[in-house]
C-alpha cells in the first residue's frame, strides 16, 4: 500500500503541475491592441479568434489536469482511509 499511496501522491504533483502550467500559458499570451482609430480588417478577426480559440483549448486542458489531480489524491486519501482499518 506504501507504493500505491507514493504512486498517487506523485500522480496528483505531476497533473496538478501540469494544470498550473496550462493556466499559466492560458493567460500569458497577450493581443495587440488596437487603436480606435484603426480599422479592423479580417485579418485582426482572424487573428483574435484564434487568440480566443487557444486560450480556450489551453483552458480546457487545465481543467483535465486539475480534475485528474483531484481524482488522483481522492483515490491517494481513500487508500490511506482503507490502510486504517
Amino acid at each position: 500500500m506504501d507504493i500505491l499511496t507514493m504512486v498517487l501522491d506523485a500522480l496528483g504533483l505531476a497533473t496538478a503541475a501540469a494544470a498550473a502550467w496550462f493556466w499559466y500559458l492560458s493567460g500569458s499570451r497577450r493581443l495587440r491592441r488596437i487603436s480606435r482609430f484603426e480599422v479592423l480588417d479580417s485579418a485582426d478577426l482572424n487573428r483574435i479568434i484564434t487568440a480566443f480559440n487557444r486560450a480556450s483549448i489551453l483552458n480546457k486542458q487545465a481543467a483535465r489536469a486539475a480534475a485528474a489531480s483531484a481524482a488522483a489524491l481522492a483515490l491517494r486519501f481513500a487508500v490511506d482511509l482503507m490502510d486504517r482499518f
